[in-house]
C-alpha cells in the first residue's frame, strides 16, 4: 500500500480543448461582447420550449 503514494503522476493532455494560436486563447471573455460565460452551443438560446425537446415520459402501466 506504501507504493501507490509513491508512484508519480502521469500529465494529463485534454484532447477535447481546441487548438489555437500560440497568442491567442480558445474562449475569452475579454474579448466578447456581453459578460458570462460563452455559450458552447451557438446562438441557441435555452431554456427551450417544451415541444422543441426530444423527450417523450416514460408511462408505466399499472393494471397488473
Amino acid at each position: 500500500m506504501d507504493r501507490v503514494a509513491d508512484t508519480g503522476k502521469a500529465k494529463y493532455v485534454d484532447n477535447g480543448w481546441p487548438t489555437t494560436d500560440p497568442d491567442d486563447h480558445a474562449v475569452s471573455e475579454l474579448v466578447t461582447d456581453r459578460t458570462g460565460a460563452l455559450s458552447p452551443f451557438g446562438e441557441v438560446v435555452f431554456p427551450l420550449p417544451a415541444h422543441e425537446l426530444p423527450y417523450v415520459h416514460p408511462v408505466t402501466d399499472a393494471t397488473w
